[in-house]
């Protein structure tokens, strides 16, 4: 697997999870649904940072080494739509906090089960259709230093994203961030600059 694709599991199973805890959201529970809304806002951060870079970087390189501008005019559209759908689904949470009773919690499960459809669609497209370009450039020095300028800036941002790729995940995507990135290197920005998942995220998924 590529770090993309560890990317898109993440962002898979964070949706996935998030419409079956909406579904199984107790009447009046409040403080479950705050913790979702975090969650949600976290997927969010995580996808959009993902996809700005992509959009700013990507995108234009591939075009420079002769990618078809149709396609990478449908990854940029595809991003939009997901933007909408995620946006849609904040919202629908948003109102579970404000009023956290069943139909409401059934209604923002809804929204973030449209926005699956969405997301996955486009996952899949860039899965099968960019990554097989991505994959030639991969000794490519110029190539090298862009997959850099994708990485989160901050120390803090980075440890979180990398808390936030491994939580569920399965030995698959482990293995394979193992192989990307040493795992000391993982380890030390997982537990000391992944603070911030670990207080503010990570909970959500150990009820």
């Amino acid at each position: 697997m590529s770090m993309n694709q560890i990317i898109h599991a993440a962002v898979r199973r964070d949706v996935a999870r998030t419409e079956e805890a909406l579904r199984a959201l107790p009447e009046g529970d409040v403080s479950r649904a705050r913790q979702l809304q975090q969650a949600w806002r976290n997927l969010v951060r995580e996808l959009t940072h993902h996809h700005e870079a992509e959009d700013e970087f990507v995108w234009p390189f591939l075009l420079s080494r002769g990618a078809d501008a149709e396609l990478m005019g449908a990854m940029e559209g595809e991003h939009a739509a997901m933007k909408d759908a995620l946006a849609d689904a904040g919202r629908a949470l948003d109102q579970v906090v404000a009023e956290p009773t069943a139909s409401r919690a059934q209604a923002a499960a809804d929204a973030v089960s449209r926005s699956s459809v969405v997301i996955n669609e486009h996952l899949e497209h860039e899965e099968q259709d960019v990554e097989p370009l991505m994959a030639q450039f991969e000794d490519d020095p110029e190539w090298k230093a862009l997959a850099r300028k994708l990485r989160p800036a901050a120390l803090a941002d980075a440890g979180s994203a990398l808390a936030w790729m491994q939580d569920g995940a399965g030995e698959r995507e482990l293995a394979a961030l193992g192989a990307t990135i040493p795992g000391p290197v993982v380890t030390v920005m997982t537990k000391v600059f992944g603070r911030r998942y670990a207080r503010e995220v990570a909970p959500t998924w150990r009820t």
